[in-house]
């Protein structure tokens, strides 16, 4: 009796204390508390992923768990929900939601480019930087779209503004129909990062590279303001102050995470990837991020490909990423990845278990599903102690449903948030799935009912292997039907009654004709849910994921192989000239010997008779294998950004240039800037990531550029506001770049010196680079046509004290090579170019042989994907236009352009030590008619001409397998595919593209 009496006064004083608690808003009215206990009992109880207990109780109070188990006190005057049957489950967590957010607005552009932020306030100098948004600020409960979320199955949301490159903090909301200060559960729970500037109309960035220098010098200008608060700053003030929250990232694909890790990696600071669906594409590197990924299951819908010609509109990529993108979560799961699943990217929230349903039937068991909606969730947002499972203490967020959540034939009857319950289905109304002997007047029939308990469906079994749809509709224990036995026959027979019993149903009807009969319907079996198993279901069957996972992708990159090339003539670009009948020994990537050799054991063969062996092709200027933009445009200098950055080593003009004998490139940013971007120089490691592109120890490069271009002469007179606007001012423009960059240079040096006793100064990305310059670290390729511009970059340089490296385009620099012979600058030219603008008037073909015969070092370059496949023709027009020889016109293509890049000791030649990037081909190299029949880059064969006609039908066959795949899951009338431009990077291109998000 005591105990019952100090268990009221408690159970008294709790009530009071909750309701005179913690809220500041007064109530015009009576309160109404519920301080209630609600005990469901008998249920089968996920309290998580790995704890599944059988008829059990779940206790709460104040949309708290007081208990959970299957030895629970319930207390008296607890409300029992009794749910033998049913099941109950935490509600899923989406860690990646705009849920209550403010529509994005962008404002409207003006007539001019917008250079600064038009923000008002003392904040960050881009609009596309903030992290003061708080998304706690800006939430407001959706009642609408709440009910969608909660109807599959949600419980919890972390809702952030999806605006920009720093998007501020997020928010964990609950979804109950509360105020919002009483759904908020916690008010900064994570930070979010881009790629995409979102809503800002501010000119920079203009491109991926761009957005990723522009995070950089955040990351460092918030360390520096921190040191130093050398201005009153809003925005890095918020930036700081967010740092210790959890880091999402959100991408555009597979290789953008790899480009965040590795800022991340810069700053020390693990992100949280949100990706974009194609992870399993290259699971060992999104393993090497050691990142949590967020991945959303809106996966790709079939095409109608039954017309032929529209077949040909999709890619063969996109045909696999179709079949193989339900896999992608089994993928990271089977790969020890951690990963949550979001709802973002579905169009319609109500698809959401289906779609981790398909999933799951690609590998995915129905633990690791529910793992990634609860567990890692909270994990990933660090509230582990608040929600993610039923545990006492936690949030009273549960689901009750008919049965396995995932199951297609389960209902899920209510979503109980923050203790608030939420009708889904009627949990009173009777389940009638199951088999029945139907009599309906004087005739028998053998009925079935099936689907989900809240949506069921019928049909009458005649034999094993014919049946008849039956229209059912129940409204609680009220059943109506109507069916036709016979498709001979005329008339519906209509049927309308009750459920008795549960499960049993009786009632009047008419049949054809008009007469009255009664009906009843006895079950002789219940339905009985498929048996669920936590394990993969049997796999689907899948093609083979290749690297790139598109055509002419590999199982495996090509081993390194000893070779030894028979009976050739050899272009070694050496003193030994051009050999015939010789021998070349290729090992370990590298040129052993060059002439007659004995077979090494276990040597691979080719015989070369009537071949050429070249030095593989070095394009000096090239546009390919770039990704989100090639010009950082927003700015007139850009020396910040990276070409590095941006590599996308799946691009197939890689492939395609291996194919015309081309082993090494240099990847330049465009010409919109008097200052560019820095470049990378890469090897065409066609099926390599992109850090496995890049030449290592290969000196630092940067794109300067002159004329029409930089002063925007060739854009509309809307661009007519950026300094510079003519050709003199892209001379004060580097004058003062590089005073400013000698200044910066000399700061840190005495910063150095005082062993920093003196205030640190602040990282300057751009100033760093030029400094570079002016240190002899990096180097100019400069685009350049006309010879007073070219003469005055050079008198700049030498006031300076810097030197240009190379002139590339350089049309008239046979007005200058004497000149440029002086200041020690190379020519990369085009062979026969000219005449499409006015500053290339005074182009001519004899152009590279001129400036060759003064004594200038000469490339022809392609600055274009489809030339760069005949740079071997491109090479013989110096034979033609100036009588160069043919041994030193293959050099333009080969040794010269490894000198300008400052790579002649490792490529260009061949001879013994030098990188085994070789070509075989078919015969005379510059002829038009030479073929490549092997590409080898680091003695590896990347493109083979009989392996190419293999890969060809291979390609034909898969492309027919996935059409016929696609038309089986869709047929004829779904969303037709549409023509796609294939974007090829040039000088000019100032576009940016979906990657940048």
């Amino acid at each position: 009796m005591k105990k019952t009496v100090l268990f009221t006064v408690v159970l008294f004083a709790v009530s009071l204390l909750t309701r005179a608690q913690q809220t500041t808003f007064p109530l015009n009215g009576i309160h109404d508390e519920d301080n209630r206990y609600y005990a469901f009992v008998h249920a089968r109880l996920v309290v998580d992923p790995n704890t599944i207990l059988e008829d059990a109780t779940l206790l709460i109070r104040n949309g708290k768990v007081e208990q959970s188990g299957t030895s629970v006190t319930i207390p008296n005057g607890a409300v029992v929900y009794d749910l033998t049957g049913k099941s109950i489950y935490p509600a899923f967590i989406d860690v990646y939601s705009d849920h209550g957010m403010p529509e994005i607005k962008r404002e409207q552009r003006g007539s001019g480019t917008q250079y600064e932020s038009n923000k008002e306030g003392a904040f960050a100098w881009n609009q596309a930087l903030q992290p003061e948004v708080r998304a706690d600020a800006l939430f407001h409960h959706d009642e609408k779209d709440a009910a969608k979320r909660l109807e599959a199955g949600f419980g919890a949301l972390n809702v952030f503004n999806k605006d920009g490159i720093s998007r501020g903090s997020s928010a964990l909301v609950g979804l109950a129909d509360l105020r919002d200060n009483d759904l908020v559960i916690k008010g900064q729970a994570a930070a979010h990062l881009s790629f995409s500037k979102g809503s800002s109309r501010q000119s920079y960035p203009t491109s991926l590279m761009g957005s990723i220098a522009l995070l950089r010098q955040t990351y460092m200008d918030g360390q520096w303001y921190k040191a130093s608060a050398g201005e009153h700053n809003l925005s890095l003030e918020a930036w700081n102050s967010i740092q210790s929250l959890p880091q999402i990232f959100e991408v555009g694909d597979k290789w953008s995470a790899v480009r965040a890790d590795k800022i991340g990696d810069e700053f020390r600071i693990q992100y949280v990837i949100k990706g974009n669906g194609d992870e399993y594409q290259r699971i060992d590197a999104m393993k090497a991020t050691g990142a949590v990924f967020i991945l959303p299951v809106n996966f790709p819908e079939a095409y109608g490909v039954s017309d032929p010609y529209d077949a040909l509109l999709v890619n063969l990529d996109e045909l696999k990423h179709w079949e193989m993108a339900p896999s992608n979560p089994a993928a990271l799961a089977k790969a020890g990845i951690a990963f949550a699943l979001t709802a973002d990217g579905l169009k319609d929230p109500g698809k959401f278990i289906a779609s981790v349903r398909k999933a799951m039937e690609y590998g995915l068991t129905e633990q690791q599903a529910l793992k990634a909606l609860t567990q890692t969730p909270a994990q990933i947002l660090k509230v582990s102690d608040k929600i993610g499972d039923l545990r006492p203490g936690k949030a009273a967020n549960f689901l009750i449903t008919s049965g396995p959540l995932f199951d297609e034939s389960t209902t899920i009857y209510e979503n109980w948030n923050l203790g608030r319950k939420k009708v889904i289905a009627d949990i009173n109304q009777p389940d009638i799935r199951g088999n029945y002997n139907l009599k309906v007047g004087n005739e028998n029939y053998q009925l079935e009912i099936s689907g989900k308990a809240d949506k069921v469906k019928a049909k009458l079994i005649i034999t094993d292997s014919v049946s008849v749809k039956v229209n059912l509709n129940q409204d609680g224990r009220a059943v109506s039907m109507s069916l036709q036995p016979d498709s001979s026959a005329e008339g519906v027979i209509r049927l309308s009654g009750t459920v008795i019993e549960d499960h049993n149903m009786s009632g009047q009807g008419q049949l054809a004709g008009g007469t009255w009969v009664s009906w009843r319907a006895v079950q002789t079996e219940p339905f009985t849910p498929k048996e669920k198993k936590d394990k993969p279901m049997e796999p689907h069957e899948l093609g083979t994921l290749v690297y790139p996972n598109a055509a002419y992708g590999r199982v495996a990159y090509p081993p390194q192989e000893t070779v030894v090339i028979r009976n050739a003539t050899v272009w070694t670009n050496t003193d030994q000239g051009i050999v015939q009948n010789a021998d070349v020994l290729i090992r370990d990537g590298k040129i052993i010997q060059v002439g007659k050799i004995t077979l090494p054991g276990g040597a691979k063969e080719i015989d070369g008779t009537g071949k050429h062996v070249t030095p593989g092709i070095i394009d000096e200027h090239t546009h390919i294998a770039g990704s989100g933009g090639i010009n950082e445009a927003g700015q007139a200098i850009s020396a910040e950004v990276r070409v590095g950055d941006i590599l996308n080593p799946d691009d197939i003009n890689i492939y395609r240039q291996l194919s015309g004998g081309v082993t090494a490139a240099q990847v330049l940013h465009g010409s919109a800037n008097p200052i560019g971007g820095q470049s990378a120089i890469i090897k065409l490691r066609w099926g390599q990531s992109p850090e496995a592109l890049k030449i290592k120890g290969a000196d630092g490069f940067i794109k300067f550029a002159l004329g029409e271009n930089v002063k925007w002469s060739n854009r509309s007179p809307s661009y007519n506001d950026r300094y510079p606007q003519t050709r003199m001012g892209v001379e004060q423009l580097y004058f003062d770049a590089f005073i400013g960059a000698r200044e910066y240079d000399e700061a840190w040096k005495s910063y150095n010196a005082s062993k920093g006793k003196m205030a640190m100064p602040r990282r300057d990305l751009e100033l760093e680079t030029l400094a570079e310059i002016l240190n002899k670290k990096r180097f100019i390729t400069c685009h350049s046509y006309v010879q007073s511009e070219i003469n005055m970059l050079m008198h700049v340089a030498d006031s300076m004290g810097f030197r240009v490296n190379t002139f590339t385009h350089i049309l008239e620099g046979y007005k200058v090579a004497d000149k440029m012979k002086a200041h020690g600058v190379g020519g990369s030219t085009f062979s026969d170019w000219w005449a499409y603008k006015y500053e290339v008037k005074d182009a001519i073909p004899y152009n590279g042989a001129l400036m060759h015969g003064v004594g200038v070092t000469v490339a022809y370059n392609s600055d274009d994907a489809e030339m760069a496949r005949r740079l071997n023709q491109e090479a013989a027009k110096a034979v033609k236009y100036g009588g160069v020889s043919e041994e030193e016109a293959l050099k333009f293509v080969t040794l010269n352009p490894a000198k300008l890049l400052h790579l002649d000791n490792r490529m260009g030649s061949i001879k013994s030590g030098m990188d085994a990037d070789i070509v075989i081909w078919s015969e005379h190299p510059l002829s038009i008619y030479a073929r490549a029949e092997k590409t080898f880059v680091d003695g590896r064969c990347l493109y083979d001409v009989k392996e190419d006609e293999a890969m060809q039908i291979e390609i034909a066959k898969e492309r027919d397998r996935l059409i016929q795949k696609m038309m089986d899951e869709k047929g004829p009338d779904s969303k037709k595919p549409s023509m796609k431009r294939s974007r090829q990077y040039h000088c000019e291109t100032l576009e940016d593209e979906e990657l940048i998000k």
